[in-house]
């Protein structure tokens, strides 16, 4: 299979300001990334650009399974993305297990429309991803009073309804105590460990939220990549005083994650 996303020297502009300067960066099938940069540094624009929410308005050219696609519909379908920022989009009252199946449709709050309604397939393949990721109990519990940790996992069950080939984790422990998180990157990691999983991305400020499977490393500052390829190749202190700006004395690595001590 050729790479799900490539793209070759990508530039984007907004107004008179530059946001990505000649990035290039593939994503192979059954390769998983973690996308690292201080705010400002345009991680969530190089996202949407390889999603096809956006052109590459200042040159460059982005291959999707090989093709320059004109038409990105059905391959935003095959694209999951989970971020925080959604849950206020899903009804609060909408149960659980239905929420998980509005994924198959890309429905924000499931609709019987049409013909594009769930089947008892649609179901049976929601409480096993629910399942896998250790959230059944919940499912018929409203979604708005979940906590936090448990509406993301939700959410990450939603995005793979449709068994996506790429799956983007946009920050997906923001906010959440250290218990939650922990729960939300052990069901991160059972599904990167999957044979049958989709490739993924993780965006994240905390090196520490890399887990063990997520083996190559994007890092972007100011609009470019500074640092691209194998995790333990280029995690070090050095990285993180370029990125944050505050010098770090120690990386303690344990089970193929990595603590920076500031």
């Amino acid at each position: 299979m050729p790479p799900i996303i490539e793209l070759r020297n990508v530039s984007y502009r907004a107004g008179e300001t530059r946001i990505l300067e000649r990035v290039s960066w593939q994503i192979s099938a059954g390769e998983h990334w973690a996308l690292l940069g201080p705010n400002g540094a345009g991680k969530t624009t190089l996202l949407r650009l390889a999603c096809g929410y956006l052109w590459p308005n200042a040159g460059g050219e982005i291959l999707r399974l090989g093709e320059s696609l004109s038409d990105l519909r059905s391959l935003r379908r095959s694209i999951g993305w989970v971020s925080s920022l959604l849950n206020a989009s899903i009804p609060r009252e909408e149960r659980a297990l239905d929420t998980v199946v509005s994924g198959r449709f890309a429905q924000m709050g499931l609709k019987w429309i049409g013909n594009e309604t769930p089947s008892d397939d649609d179901y049976e393949r929601a409480d096993a991803l629910m399942k896998e990721i250790g959230c059944h109990r919940i499912s018929n519990r409203a979604f708005g009073v979940l906590s936090q940790g448990e509406q993301q996992k939700i959410l990450i069950a939603r995005a793979r309804m449709a068994a996506p080939l790429l799956l983007i984790l946009d920050e997906p422990c923001a906010g959440l105590d250290p218990g939650a998180r922990e729960r939300v990157l052990d069901a991160i990691d059972q599904i990167a460990r999957s044979p049958q999983g989709p490739s993924m991305v993780i965006v994240t400020h905390h090196v520490e939220e890399i887990m063990a499977p997520f083996s190559h490393l994007l890092v972007l500052s100011e609009g470019r990549v500074t640092t691209a390829g194998p995790k333990e190749k280029h995690i070090s202190a050095k990285l993180f005083d370029s990125l944050y700006g505050r010098q770090v004395s120690e990386i303690i690595e344990h089970d193929g994650r990595y603590w920076p001590i500031w």
